[in-house]
């Protein structure tokens, strides 16, 4: 057939030549004719077989891979498979076979890779709908599959081009490799933090992390090799080095989401000068408060015993034993705790006083809330010290704070006056 058409154009009045490069050209518009010919016939017919057996059957994977593409994709094989049997039969000049048959080759290394990259595409899309996805995420393993599988068909793609065995190949390319490595040091970086972050459960999508250096503090949406997308509370996004999260620290709030309480640290400053032992009428006046009636009864009892015992001499204020307004008050703020209904009994619950300081004694609140939603959770907290702060006075007791310029103004209207 190549002679006849050389024959019939050279009987037109073409040179010699010139009816062989159009001959070479007439074979190549009709080989692509072909190949051009079955894609759409695989595309009319083979396709629409699969997506109306998709369709019928009761799974729904199948139809994720329809919708996704991936046949379509995978069509794209078929003329590159066609062109790959016709060249030698087609094409009567040696090179114009060796190239349609790389370029073939090429072209369905290039389908297969894209076929295949969806393929994991549809499963990681599939799985993140599994509940199994919130403790173990796979994007990361997604991508570090998808990198090997372009690597390995641009390697395969150049060893086709070249006519060189792949081997061969890449043993050739060590130098280019190293220096590529060198380059590339913060991508390859990113990539085994990224792997460490996943492999060793530090951070998962839905998690609350906070981390100061990156102005980062709220939800982690999205890992990826090189990035952890973060949702803040004031909706901004953040995105974070992978290799940051492995190399520094952060905060992950996990722990208490999972937890049966979140915490409660807080302090109630308290002005020294209002400190001051109980008088008997000062007791029998706290006696009706039902939180602190039993306490007050028992340990007043067992302060007399102890003080007759030693023969004190108590109408010293300093003799013998004696409760404060302070202690008294630390007491009542623990049964207020033991009865409050959203306070956790079975964890933590103490309060405690720390180190004075030029601000006053701090008297501090640690528990643990049993709501861990934060809207709740800070009204819970409020709750608590709105009402101690509220309950100050009854004790005798001032919380300190700094004078203000009303204070002042008060001061200075009292010496007028």
């Amino acid at each position: 057939m190549h002679q006849w058409i050389i024959t019939r154009l050279a009987g037109w009045g073409l040179a010699l030549d010139t009816a062989r490069t159009a001959t070479d050209l007439v074979e190549v518009v009709l080989v692509a004719g072909i190949a051009c010919l079955a894609y759409y016939l695989t595309n009319r017919v083979f396709l629409r077989i699969i997506q109306s057996v998709a369709l019928k059957t009761r799974v729904d994977w199948d139809d994720r891979l329809v919708q996704g593409g991936l046949f379509r994709r995978l069509a794209h094989v078929v003329p590159a498979i066609v062109i790959h049997v016709l060249a030698p039969t087609a094409f009567s000049t040696e090179w114009l076979v060796t190239w349609a048959r790389r370029g073939a080759d090429i072209y369905a290394i290039l389908a297969a890779l894209a076929t295949a990259t969806q393929f994991l595409t549809v499963c990681h899309e599939f799985y993140q709908e599994l509940e199994v996805a919130r403790r173990f995420p796979i994007r990361v393993y997604v991508q570090v599959v998808k990198i090997l599988l372009a690597a390995t068909a641009i390697v395969l793609c150049i060893s086709v081009a070249l006519g060189q065995p792949p081997l061969l190949l890449l043993s050739g390319l060590g130098a280019m490799t190293a220096v590529l490595l060198l380059i590339s040091k913060d991508s390859i970086q990113g990539l085994l933090a990224g792997i460490q972050l996943v492999s060793n459960d530090l951070v998962r999508p839905g998690d609350w992390i906070e981390m100061a250096q990156y102005g980062a503090d709220g939800d982690v949406e999205d890992i990826t090799l090189l990035t952890v997308k973060v949702r803040n509370f004031d909706n901004t996004i953040t995105s974070i080095p992978s290799y940051a999260l492995v190399s520094q620290s952060f905060k992950n709030w996990r722990g208490m989401k999972e937890s049966e309480g979140r915490r409660i640290k807080r302090s109630i400053l308290v002005d020294i000068s209002s400190v001051q032992f109980c008088t008997r009428e000062m007791i029998e006046g706290l006696m009706r408060i039902d939180l602190i009636r039993d306490y007050l009864r028992d340990k007043s009892s067992e302060m007399e015993e102890h003080n007759l015992g030693r023969s004190a001499d108590v109408s010293e204020i300093l003799n013998g034993r004696r409760l404060t307004n302070l202690g008294v008050f630390r007491q009542y703020a623990i049964s207020y705790l033991r009865a409050h209904q959203q306070v956790n009994q079975d964890l933590t619950l103490m309060v405690r006083q720390l180190q004075p300081t030029e601000h006053g004694v701090p008297l501090q609140l640690y528990t643990f809330s049993l709501e861990k939603r934060w809207v709740p959770y800070e009204g819970i907290q409020s709750d608590i010290f709105d009402h101690l702060f509220a309950s100050l006075h009854r004790f005798g007791l001032r919380a300190y704070q700094m004078p203000s310029g009303y204070d002042a103004a008060r001061a200075l209207a009292a010496l007028g006056t």
